[in-house]
């Protein structure tokens, strides 16, 4: 046939049917010419598509489209981290500054009520006694030097005091508990005129080390007091007047080690506390991780679910169309081919009809799968015994089987029981599963039909399983994921549709689908339909 830009319509038997069918020449070149394009252009869509599929994950979790994903758990534990460790290093020290405070205080009030009751001892015991007796204090006399060592050791015996000093109020050297030199003045400069004064001065002696706030003490501590020296007054609280300076050197290393094991202690039930806090927090920041992840996956994935809906929505329409347009002359065609094989004489001339014949039969069926893909038939329900179904298939199948040295086993363990579901639809989706279990073995092999009622699950209704497994190479794992989209297709000449029209049956029928790959090699395609229709909603 002949044609041009400026070419007529053609005439002859072939316009005839052109007009017959309602398909204008115009039109039909445009069907042919722009027709298919938006399907190629689907398909080249499919495989590289404009508007790039980000992670759901990335989508959820990033601050900037496109740019690294916010990682909930890690910035808020991590920021939570330093935030409670800073919070914990404040309270700890805090604490243990007090409670080093207190137990200071505590060493500090036992020095003063042990220089009252030293005073106290002091005056009645040794200063009175002296003055009644001697007139005056001349502690360079052996007599009253241990008289008052006698008073002062019996003073302070039991306690953790080391060594007691009296000094004049010129800072002379009068008593001590070791044995040094009396006599002397030493300079004691400020802690000893606070002590005049009438104030208590306490200082620390000792090698001691502060990390994170915590005390740490190394060989004996020591706490020197300076106490003033007074004249008691039996009649009156107040204080005499100061007549000289008590120095006590007192053992607080059992005291430091209590204030050092205490704030560990502190530090210890803080920092526990804290941890057990922040795994919690870890804990819940993970679930809540996980939950927004799931839901952007749910998102991502409807959003998928709507674009691939969308896109075979507009497929479909379009397919519907070209198919109808193209079935009637093709039955046609096939006819005419089928009539001239028969006439035709010559070997050559019958080959090349039978050839028309074959490539129209195959076409026709890839015209039925586009027209099934696009335009479902409502489902007929009616008593369906599976078993029934499944002969039939085997029946059309059987020759095949035969000819490629495949055996057929049959496995069937449901009686008796009667499906409602439609009959000629679950036959078509069996078809489809078989035949593609008979292509997959092309050398031989073993095709094997089971069938059995299961219960999933306790809180489930039983179905009724249906496997068809074959003992050919198998699927690959990367394949498995895409294997029921619309065209994808590992045969040279399949269209890419029989394994979506068989999900789209049974889903109709409120059933799964499932290929999965075989231990011993091979695949099994599973079915599972509920022996009971769900009841449509009203409205």
């Amino acid at each position: 046939m002949e044609g041009g830009s400026g070419s007529k319509a053609p005439r002859g038997p072939n316009a005839k049917i052109l007009e017959g069918s309602g398909m204008k020449t115009d039109r039909a070149k445009a069907v042919a010419i722009g027709g298919f394009e938006p399907l190629r252009s689907w398909r080249q869509n499919k495989i590289a598509p404009s508007v790039a599929v980000h992670d759901p994950v990335r989508v959820a979790f990033s601050s900037v489209p496109g740019g690294k994903p916010f990682r909930l758990v890690k910035y808020v534990a991590v920021s939570s981290l330093v935030v409670i460790l800073v919070s914990t290093i404040l309270l700890s020290g805090f604490l243990s500054h007090w409670a080093k405070k207190i137990l200071m205080k505590k060493s500090e009030d036992y020095a003063i009520l042990t220089a009252e009751n030293l005073n106290s001892q002091v005056f009645f015991q040794f200063t009175l006694p002296a003055l009644v007796v001697d007139g005056q204090i001349v502690l360079s006399r052996k007599e009253q030097r241990d008289r008052l060592d006698r008073v002062v050791k019996s003073a302070i015996h039991g306690l953790a005091i080391d060594r007691v000093d009296i000094y004049t109020t010129d800072g002379i050297l009068s008593y001590s508990t070791e044995d040094v030199p009396l006599g002397e003045k030493r300079d004691l400069d400020e802690p000893f005129q606070k002590a005049l004064a009438g104030d208590a001065v306490f200082l620390l002696e000792g090698r001691r080390y502060s990390i994170l706030g915590v005390s740490w003490v190394i060989g004996p501590q020591k706490m020197r007091t300076y106490m003033p020296m007074w004249e008691e007054r039996p009649m009156s609280w107040k204080r005499g007047r100061v007549v000289g300076v008590f120095e006590i050197t007192q053992d607080i290393t059992a005291d430091q080690a209590n204030i050092t094991r205490f704030q560990i202690i502190i530090f210890a039930s803080v920092a526990a506390f804290v941890g057990v806090l922040f795994a919690a927090l870890v804990a819940i920041l993970r679930r809540a991780e996980t939950i927004l992840e799931a839901r952007a996956r749910e998102r991502q994935k409807l959003e998928e679910q709507l674009n691939r809906a969308e896109r075979l929505a507009v497929l479909g329409e379009m397919i519907a169309g070209v198919s109808h347009e193209i079935k009637n002359p093709l039955g046609i065609i096939r006819s005419t081919a089928e009539l001239l094989e028969k006439r035709l004489e010559e070997p050559r001339q019958k080959k090349l009809a039978a050839i028309v014949v074959e490539e129209a039969t195959r076409l026709n069926t890839i015209v039925t799968e586009f027209l099934d893909f696009a335009r479902p038939r409502d489902l007929r329900v009616g008593p369906c015994r599976v078993e029934d179904v499944l002969e039939r298939n085997l029946r059309v199948i059987e020759a095949e089987c035969q000819k490629r040295n495949i055996r057929i086993e049959r496995d069937y363990q449901t009686g008796d029981y009667v499906l409602d579901a439609d009959t000629n639809l679950l036959y078509r989706a069996f078809m489809n599963l078989m035949v593609n279990a008979v292509q997959a073995m092309d050398e031989g092999g073993t095709l094997r039909i089971e069938t059995s009622l299961r219960c999933l699950d306790s809180r489930q209704d039983p179905v009724l399983e249906v496997r068809i497994a074959d003992t050919g190479p198998g699927i690959p794992p990367e394949v498995l994921g895409k294997i029921f989209n619309p065209f994808f297709t590992t045969r040279e000449k399949g269209t890419g549709l029989g394994l979506s029209i068989v999900q789209t049956i049974i889903q109709s029928h409120h059933g799964t689908v499932d290929l999965a790959p075989r231990s011993e090699g091979g695949t099994t395609a599973v079915v599972r339909l509920p022996l009971r229709q769900p009841e449509p909603r009203e409205g």
